[in-house]
Protein backbone atom coordinates (compact mmCIF):
# COMPACT_ATOMS: atom_id res chain seq x y z
CA UNK A 1 0.00 0.00 0.00
CA UNK A 2 1.42 3.37 -0.98
CA UNK A 3 1.68 6.41 1.25
CA UNK A 4 -0.98 8.05 -0.91
CA UNK A 5 -3.37 5.18 -0.22
CA UNK A 6 -3.02 5.53 3.55
CA UNK A 7 -3.27 9.35 3.74
CA UNK A 8 -6.36 10.51 5.67
CA UNK A 9 -9.12 12.09 3.61
CA UNK A 10 -9.20 15.88 3.70
CA UNK A 11 -12.64 17.05 4.87
CA UNK A 12 -14.46 19.23 2.40
CA UNK A 13 -16.46 22.27 3.37
CA UNK A 14 -20.22 21.79 3.12
CA UNK A 15 -21.94 23.41 0.18
CA UNK A 16 -23.47 26.75 1.19
CA UNK A 17 -27.22 26.74 1.53
CA UNK A 18 -28.84 28.27 -1.59
CA UNK A 19 -30.24 31.75 -1.03
CA UNK A 20 -33.69 30.61 -2.16
CA UNK A 21 -33.77 27.93 0.50
CA UNK A 22 -32.52 30.25 3.24
CA UNK A 23 -35.11 32.89 2.34
CA UNK A 24 -37.93 30.35 2.15
CA UNK A 25 -37.08 28.88 5.55
CA UNK A 26 -36.87 32.37 7.06
CA UNK A 27 -40.25 33.34 5.61
CA UNK A 28 -42.04 30.26 6.91
CA UNK A 29 -40.44 30.55 10.34
CA UNK A 30 -41.43 34.21 10.72
CA UNK A 31 -43.56 34.90 13.76
CA UNK A 32 -44.62 38.56 13.54
CA UNK A 33 -44.25 40.70 16.62
CA UNK A 34 -46.68 43.42 17.62
CA UNK A 35 -44.36 45.93 15.96
CA UNK A 36 -44.33 43.88 12.74
CA UNK A 37 -48.13 43.75 12.76
CA UNK A 38 -48.35 47.51 13.29
CA UNK A 39 -46.05 48.07 10.32
CA UNK A 40 -48.18 45.75 8.16
CA UNK A 41 -51.40 47.50 9.13
CA UNK A 42 -49.93 50.92 8.39
CA UNK A 43 -48.59 49.66 5.05
CA UNK A 44 -52.02 48.31 4.14
CA UNK A 45 -53.77 51.58 4.98
CA UNK A 46 -51.22 53.73 3.16
CA UNK A 47 -50.99 51.51 0.07
CA UNK A 48 -54.69 50.94 -0.49
CA UNK A 49 -55.49 54.62 0.04
CA UNK A 50 -52.82 55.59 -2.49
CA UNK A 51 -54.16 53.00 -4.93
CA UNK A 52 -57.69 54.38 -4.69
CA UNK A 53 -56.40 57.78 -5.81
CA UNK A 54 -55.56 56.15 -9.15
CA UNK A 55 -59.09 54.83 -9.69
CA UNK A 56 -59.54 57.00 -12.81
CA UNK A 57 -55.92 56.90 -13.97
CA UNK A 58 -55.39 55.67 -17.52
CA UNK A 59 -52.92 53.05 -16.22
CA UNK A 60 -55.94 50.88 -15.36
CA UNK A 61 -57.20 51.13 -18.92
CA UNK A 62 -53.90 50.42 -20.63
CA UNK A 63 -53.20 47.63 -18.16
CA UNK A 64 -56.59 45.97 -18.60
CA UNK A 65 -54.97 42.81 -19.96
CA UNK A 66 -52.97 42.29 -16.76
CA UNK A 67 -54.15 40.14 -13.89
CA UNK A 68 -56.15 41.72 -11.10
CA UNK A 69 -53.19 41.78 -8.70
CA UNK A 70 -50.95 43.33 -11.35
CA UNK A 71 -53.44 46.11 -12.04
CA UNK A 72 -53.77 46.81 -8.34
CA UNK A 73 -50.00 46.95 -7.93
CA UNK A 74 -49.61 49.34 -10.87
CA UNK A 75 -52.38 51.56 -9.51
CA UNK A 76 -50.83 51.63 -6.04
CA UNK A 77 -47.57 52.87 -7.55
CA UNK A 78 -48.48 55.13 -10.45
CA UNK A 79 -49.16 58.22 -8.31
CA UNK A 80 -45.73 57.73 -6.66
CA UNK A 81 -47.16 58.21 -3.19
CA UNK A 82 -46.36 54.71 -1.85
CA UNK A 83 -43.96 53.80 0.96
CA UNK A 84 -40.26 53.02 0.55
CA UNK A 85 -37.74 50.77 2.29
CA UNK A 86 -34.61 52.93 2.43
CA UNK A 87 -31.89 50.22 2.81
CA UNK A 88 -33.06 48.39 -0.33
CA UNK A 89 -34.43 51.41 -2.23
CA UNK A 90 -37.51 49.29 -2.83
CA UNK A 91 -41.22 50.08 -2.65
CA UNK A 92 -42.17 46.97 -0.73
CA UNK A 93 -45.84 47.54 -0.13
CA UNK A 94 -46.94 48.43 -3.66
CA UNK A 95 -45.89 44.89 -4.65
CA UNK A 96 -46.64 42.83 -1.56
CA UNK A 97 -49.91 44.38 -0.35
CA UNK A 98 -51.81 43.77 -3.63
CA UNK A 99 -50.41 40.24 -3.88
CA UNK A 100 -51.36 39.46 -0.27
CA UNK A 101 -54.89 40.78 -0.84
CA UNK A 102 -55.36 39.04 -4.18
CA UNK A 103 -54.28 35.68 -2.75
CA UNK A 104 -56.00 36.01 0.62
CA UNK A 105 -52.74 35.84 2.52
CA UNK A 106 -53.29 38.79 4.84
CA UNK A 107 -50.68 40.42 7.03
CA UNK A 108 -48.64 37.23 7.52
CA UNK A 109 -48.11 36.78 3.77
CA UNK A 110 -47.37 40.49 3.36
CA UNK A 111 -44.70 40.50 6.07
CA UNK A 112 -43.02 37.36 4.74
CA UNK A 113 -42.91 38.72 1.19
CA UNK A 114 -41.93 42.25 2.21
CA UNK A 115 -39.22 40.84 4.48
CA UNK A 116 -37.74 38.76 1.65
CA UNK A 117 -38.01 41.69 -0.74
CA UNK A 118 -36.23 43.96 1.75
CA UNK A 119 -33.43 41.45 2.28
CA UNK A 120 -32.94 40.68 -1.40
CA UNK A 121 -32.96 44.39 -2.21
CA UNK A 122 -30.40 45.09 0.50
CA UNK A 123 -28.19 42.26 -0.79
CA UNK A 124 -28.42 43.80 -4.25
CA UNK A 125 -27.19 47.01 -2.68
CA UNK A 126 -26.64 50.53 -3.91
CA UNK A 127 -24.41 49.38 -6.78
CA UNK A 128 -27.40 47.61 -8.30
CA UNK A 129 -29.63 50.67 -8.00
CA UNK A 130 -27.00 53.15 -9.15
CA UNK A 131 -26.37 50.99 -12.22
CA UNK A 132 -29.87 51.89 -13.38
CA UNK A 133 -31.95 48.92 -12.22
CA UNK A 134 -35.45 49.52 -10.84
CA UNK A 135 -34.86 47.79 -7.52
CA UNK A 136 -38.56 47.53 -6.69
CA UNK A 137 -39.18 45.30 -9.68
CA UNK A 138 -35.99 43.25 -9.46
CA UNK A 139 -36.44 42.32 -5.80
CA UNK A 140 -40.19 42.64 -6.12
CA UNK A 141 -40.71 39.54 -8.25
CA UNK A 142 -39.08 37.42 -5.55
CA UNK A 143 -40.97 39.16 -2.75
CA UNK A 144 -44.25 38.64 -4.59
CA UNK A 145 -43.44 34.96 -5.02
CA UNK A 146 -42.98 34.55 -1.27
CA UNK A 147 -46.13 36.53 -0.48
CA UNK A 148 -48.15 34.25 -2.77
CA UNK A 149 -46.39 31.09 -1.56
CA UNK A 150 -47.24 31.83 2.09
CA UNK A 151 -50.82 32.65 1.11
CA UNK A 152 -51.08 29.33 -0.76
CA UNK A 153 -49.66 27.42 2.21
CA UNK A 154 -46.60 26.08 0.39
CA UNK A 155 -43.87 24.30 2.35
CA UNK A 156 -40.25 25.50 2.43
CA UNK A 157 -39.18 23.42 -0.57
CA UNK A 158 -41.93 24.70 -2.84
CA UNK A 159 -41.54 28.25 -1.55
CA UNK A 160 -37.85 28.10 -2.43
CA UNK A 161 -38.76 26.86 -5.90
CA UNK A 162 -41.26 29.70 -6.26
CA UNK A 163 -38.46 32.17 -5.49
CA UNK A 164 -36.24 30.57 -8.14
CA UNK A 165 -39.09 30.50 -10.67
CA UNK A 166 -39.55 34.26 -10.20
CA UNK A 167 -35.97 35.02 -11.28
CA UNK A 168 -36.73 35.28 -15.04
CA UNK A 169 -39.13 38.14 -14.29
CA UNK A 170 -36.78 40.01 -11.92
CA UNK A 171 -36.11 42.97 -14.23
CA UNK A 172 -36.97 46.63 -14.71
CA UNK A 173 -34.89 49.76 -15.33
CA UNK A 174 -34.95 53.38 -14.20
CA UNK A 175 -35.22 54.69 -17.75
CA UNK A 176 -38.89 53.79 -17.37
CA UNK A 177 -39.27 56.55 -14.76
CA UNK A 178 -41.57 59.31 -15.93
CA UNK A 179 -43.57 56.94 -18.17
CA UNK A 180 -46.36 54.39 -17.74
CA UNK A 181 -43.73 51.64 -17.89
CA UNK A 182 -42.58 52.39 -14.34
CA UNK A 183 -45.91 51.45 -12.76
CA UNK A 184 -46.46 48.63 -15.24
CA UNK A 185 -43.12 47.11 -14.20
CA UNK A 186 -44.52 46.90 -10.68
CA UNK A 187 -47.53 45.04 -12.04
CA UNK A 188 -45.25 42.65 -13.94
CA UNK A 189 -43.42 41.81 -10.70
CA UNK A 190 -46.64 41.14 -8.79
CA UNK A 191 -48.04 38.98 -11.58
CA UNK A 192 -44.79 37.05 -11.94
CA UNK A 193 -44.66 36.27 -8.23
CA UNK A 194 -48.14 34.79 -8.19
CA UNK A 195 -47.38 32.83 -11.35
CA UNK A 196 -44.16 31.45 -9.83
CA UNK A 197 -45.90 30.34 -6.62
CA UNK A 198 -48.74 28.74 -8.57
CA UNK A 199 -46.26 26.82 -10.72
CA UNK A 200 -44.33 25.67 -7.65
CA UNK A 201 -47.58 24.54 -6.05
CA UNK A 202 -48.28 22.47 -9.16
CA UNK A 203 -44.90 20.75 -8.84
CA UNK A 204 -42.71 22.74 -11.21
CA UNK A 205 -39.01 22.18 -10.57
CA UNK A 206 -36.24 24.77 -10.49
CA UNK A 207 -32.54 25.02 -9.69
CA UNK A 208 -32.40 26.87 -6.39
CA UNK A 209 -28.89 28.14 -7.10
CA UNK A 210 -30.39 30.29 -9.88
CA UNK A 211 -31.12 32.94 -7.25
CA UNK A 212 -27.47 33.10 -6.15
CA UNK A 213 -26.34 33.28 -9.78
CA UNK A 214 -28.82 36.02 -10.58
CA UNK A 215 -27.80 38.06 -7.54
CA UNK A 216 -24.18 38.04 -8.68
CA UNK A 217 -25.08 38.81 -12.31
CA UNK A 218 -26.94 42.00 -11.36
CA UNK A 219 -24.35 43.28 -8.91
CA UNK A 220 -25.55 41.77 -5.64
CA UNK A 221 -23.99 39.42 -3.13
CA UNK A 222 -25.77 36.29 -1.83
CA UNK A 223 -23.54 36.33 1.24
CA UNK A 224 -24.94 39.77 2.13
CA UNK A 225 -28.39 38.34 2.85
CA UNK A 226 -29.14 39.17 6.47
CA UNK A 227 -31.84 37.02 8.03
CA UNK A 228 -31.72 38.71 11.43
CA UNK A 229 -33.84 41.54 12.77
CA UNK A 230 -37.53 42.36 12.48
CA UNK A 231 -39.70 41.41 9.53
CA UNK A 232 -38.77 44.62 7.69
CA UNK A 233 -35.37 45.83 8.93
CA UNK A 234 -35.15 49.59 9.11
CA UNK A 235 -38.88 50.17 8.80
CA UNK A 236 -40.63 52.04 6.00
CA UNK A 237 -40.53 55.66 4.89
CA UNK A 238 -43.94 57.24 4.26
CA UNK A 239 -44.16 59.88 1.54
CA UNK A 240 -45.63 63.27 2.29
CA UNK A 241 -45.63 64.37 -1.36
CA UNK A 242 -46.87 62.34 -4.38
CA UNK A 243 -43.53 62.16 -6.15
CA UNK A 244 -40.28 60.20 -6.21
CA UNK A 245 -38.80 59.74 -2.75
CA UNK A 246 -35.69 61.61 -3.87
CA UNK A 247 -37.85 64.77 -4.03
CA UNK A 248 -39.20 64.54 -0.48
CA UNK A 249 -36.13 66.19 1.06
CA UNK A 250 -35.56 69.05 -1.42
CA UNK A 251 -39.24 70.02 -1.36
CA UNK A 252 -39.17 70.09 2.45
CA UNK A 253 -35.93 72.08 2.41
CA UNK A 254 -37.26 74.74 0.04
CA UNK A 255 -40.40 74.99 2.15
CA UNK A 256 -38.22 75.48 5.22
CA UNK A 257 -36.24 78.21 3.43
CA UNK A 258 -39.44 80.06 2.55
CA UNK A 259 -40.34 80.04 6.22
CA UNK A 260 -37.73 82.77 6.65
CA UNK A 261 -39.34 84.98 4.01
CA UNK A 262 -41.25 88.07 5.26
CA UNK A 263 -44.87 87.21 5.93
CA UNK A 264 -46.11 89.87 3.53
CA UNK A 265 -43.25 90.01 1.07
CA UNK A 266 -42.84 86.60 -0.57
CA UNK A 267 -43.19 86.65 -4.34
CA UNK A 268 -41.76 83.86 -6.54
CA UNK A 269 -41.43 86.40 -9.36
CA UNK A 270 -38.47 87.91 -7.45
CA UNK A 271 -36.46 84.66 -7.61
CA UNK A 272 -33.53 84.86 -10.02
CA UNK A 273 -31.36 81.94 -8.89
CA UNK A 274 -31.67 78.76 -6.83
CA UNK A 275 -28.68 76.68 -5.72
CA UNK A 276 -29.07 73.07 -4.57
CA UNK A 277 -26.12 71.21 -3.04
CA UNK A 278 -26.60 67.50 -2.43
CA UNK A 279 -24.65 64.22 -2.70
CA UNK A 280 -24.75 62.51 -6.14
CA UNK A 281 -26.53 59.43 -4.78
CA UNK A 282 -29.57 61.48 -3.79
CA UNK A 283 -30.42 62.40 -7.39
CA UNK A 284 -29.95 58.94 -8.95
CA UNK A 285 -33.59 58.55 -10.09
CA UNK A 286 -34.10 62.23 -10.98
CA UNK A 287 -33.57 61.88 -14.72
CA UNK A 288 -35.88 64.60 -16.06
CA UNK A 289 -34.27 68.04 -15.95
CA UNK A 290 -36.74 69.76 -18.29
CA UNK A 291 -40.00 67.95 -17.55
CA UNK A 292 -42.88 68.34 -19.96
CA UNK A 293 -45.67 66.58 -18.06
CA UNK A 294 -46.70 65.47 -14.60
CA UNK A 295 -45.07 62.05 -14.70
CA UNK A 296 -41.73 63.55 -15.65
CA UNK A 297 -42.17 66.23 -13.00
CA UNK A 298 -42.23 63.51 -10.35
CA UNK A 299 -38.61 62.69 -11.30
CA UNK A 300 -37.26 66.21 -11.68
CA UNK A 301 -35.26 67.97 -8.98
CA UNK A 302 -35.67 71.22 -10.86
CA UNK A 303 -39.45 70.97 -10.91
CA UNK A 304 -39.54 69.99 -7.24
CA UNK A 305 -37.88 73.31 -6.45
CA UNK A 306 -40.28 75.16 -8.74
CA UNK A 307 -43.44 73.72 -7.19
CA UNK A 308 -42.11 74.32 -3.67
CA UNK A 309 -41.57 77.97 -4.61
CA UNK A 310 -44.92 78.39 -6.35
CA UNK A 311 -47.46 76.24 -4.55
CA UNK A 312 -48.67 76.31 -0.96
CA UNK A 313 -49.09 72.53 -1.11
CA UNK A 314 -47.27 69.93 -3.18
CA UNK A 315 -50.26 67.67 -3.62
CA UNK A 316 -51.78 65.89 -6.60
CA UNK A 317 -52.49 69.08 -8.51
CA UNK A 318 -48.90 70.25 -8.20
CA UNK A 319 -47.80 67.21 -10.22
CA UNK A 320 -50.41 67.45 -12.95
CA UNK A 321 -49.50 68.04 -16.58
CA UNK A 322 -50.95 71.54 -16.40
CA UNK A 323 -48.95 72.46 -13.31
CA UNK A 324 -45.65 71.31 -14.79
CA UNK A 325 -46.32 73.23 -18.02
CA UNK A 326 -47.05 76.56 -16.29
CA UNK A 327 -44.81 79.28 -17.76
CA UNK A 328 -43.73 80.40 -14.29
CA UNK A 329 -42.86 76.83 -13.28
CA UNK A 330 -40.81 76.38 -16.45
CA UNK A 331 -39.04 79.70 -15.75
CA UNK A 332 -38.19 78.77 -12.19
CA UNK A 333 -36.94 75.26 -12.93
CA UNK A 334 -34.47 76.73 -15.43
CA UNK A 335 -33.00 78.87 -12.65
CA UNK A 336 -32.00 75.85 -10.56
CA UNK A 337 -28.28 75.11 -10.29
CA UNK A 338 -27.41 71.69 -8.88
CA UNK A 339 -24.02 71.04 -7.30
CA UNK A 340 -23.33 67.39 -6.55
CA UNK A 341 -20.85 66.90 -3.76
CA UNK A 342 -20.09 64.51 -0.94
CA UNK A 343 -20.18 60.72 -0.48
CA UNK A 344 -23.16 58.51 0.01
CA UNK A 345 -25.05 55.43 -1.12
CA UNK A 346 -28.64 56.34 -0.31
CA UNK A 347 -31.37 58.71 -1.42
CA UNK A 348 -30.95 60.40 1.98
CA UNK A 349 -27.15 60.52 2.07
CA UNK A 350 -25.64 63.58 3.72
CA UNK A 351 -27.85 66.63 3.60
CA UNK A 352 -29.35 69.04 1.10
CA UNK A 353 -28.45 72.73 1.19
CA UNK A 354 -30.77 75.23 -0.48
CA UNK A 355 -30.14 78.85 -1.47
CA UNK A 356 -33.03 80.85 -2.93
CA UNK A 357 -31.70 84.10 -4.37
CA UNK A 358 -34.34 86.81 -4.63
CA UNK A 359 -34.33 90.53 -5.32
CA UNK A 360 -34.69 91.02 -1.57
CA UNK A 361 -31.93 88.71 -0.38
CA UNK A 362 -31.03 85.03 -0.03
CA UNK A 363 -33.16 82.45 1.76
CA UNK A 364 -31.37 79.30 2.95
CA UNK A 365 -32.12 75.95 4.52
CA UNK A 366 -30.31 72.70 5.30
CA UNK A 367 -32.10 69.41 5.82
CA UNK A 368 -31.08 65.81 6.45
CA UNK A 369 -34.26 63.87 7.30
CA UNK A 370 -37.55 64.88 5.64
CA UNK A 371 -40.94 64.33 7.27
CA UNK A 372 -42.11 60.75 6.90
CA UNK A 373 -38.61 59.27 6.86
CA UNK A 374 -37.75 56.51 9.35
CA UNK A 375 -35.98 59.14 11.48
CA UNK A 376 -39.06 61.39 11.36
CA UNK A 377 -41.98 58.95 11.09
CA UNK A 378 -45.40 60.42 10.41
CA UNK A 379 -47.63 61.08 13.35
CA UNK A 380 -51.04 59.44 13.49
CA UNK A 381 -52.52 62.80 12.52
CA UNK A 382 -50.21 63.18 9.51
CA UNK A 383 -50.98 59.69 8.26
CA UNK A 384 -54.70 60.18 8.80
CA UNK A 385 -54.55 63.45 6.83
CA UNK A 386 -52.76 61.70 3.96
CA UNK A 387 -55.29 58.89 3.90
CA UNK A 388 -58.29 61.25 4.04
CA UNK A 389 -56.81 63.26 1.18
CA UNK A 390 -56.46 60.09 -0.87
CA UNK A 391 -60.02 58.98 -0.12
CA UNK A 392 -61.59 62.38 -0.82
CA UNK A 393 -64.35 62.17 -3.40
CA UNK A 394 -65.10 58.52 -2.64
CA UNK A 395 -67.50 56.76 -0.31
CA UNK A 396 -64.63 54.78 1.23
CA UNK A 397 -64.08 55.06 4.95
CA UNK A 398 -60.55 54.44 6.21
CA UNK A 399 -61.92 51.90 8.69
CA UNK A 400 -62.95 49.72 5.72
CA UNK A 401 -59.33 49.22 4.70
CA UNK A 402 -58.63 45.91 6.43
CA UNK A 403 -56.81 42.72 5.50
CA UNK A 404 -60.17 40.95 5.43
CA UNK A 405 -61.98 43.47 3.21
CA UNK A 406 -59.14 45.08 1.27
CA UNK A 407 -59.50 42.87 -1.81
CA UNK A 408 -63.21 43.56 -2.09
CA UNK A 409 -62.53 47.27 -1.73
CA UNK A 410 -59.85 47.33 -4.45
CA UNK A 411 -61.97 45.17 -6.70
CA UNK A 412 -64.84 47.64 -6.37
CA UNK A 413 -62.80 50.79 -6.80
CA UNK A 414 -60.09 49.73 -9.25
CA UNK A 415 -61.23 46.73 -11.27
CA UNK A 416 -65.01 46.72 -11.11
CA UNK A 417 -67.43 44.17 -9.63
Amino acid sequence: MTELDTAPAVPTAPEPRPAAQALAEWALALRPTAEDQALADRALLDTVAVGIVAREHHILRVGASLTEAARWAAACHVIDFDDLHMPSTGHLSTVCVPVALATGGGAAAYLAGAGVMARVGSALGWRHYSSGWHATTTSGALGAAVTAAVALGLDADRTARAIALAVPAAGGVQRAFGTDAKALQIGFAAEAGIRAATLAAAGATADLSAVDTWLRLVGGDPEALDLDGPAVPGGLAIKMYPACYALQRPISAVTAALGDAPDHGWNPATVHRVVVRTPPATVQPLIHHRPEDGLQGKFSLEYAVATALLDEQQGFEAFSDEAVRRPEAQRLLRLVEVTLEGPGDSLLSGQVDIEVHTDNGVLTATLQHPPGSPHRPPTEEELAHKVSTCLAGTDVDASAITWEDGATLLRRTLTGP
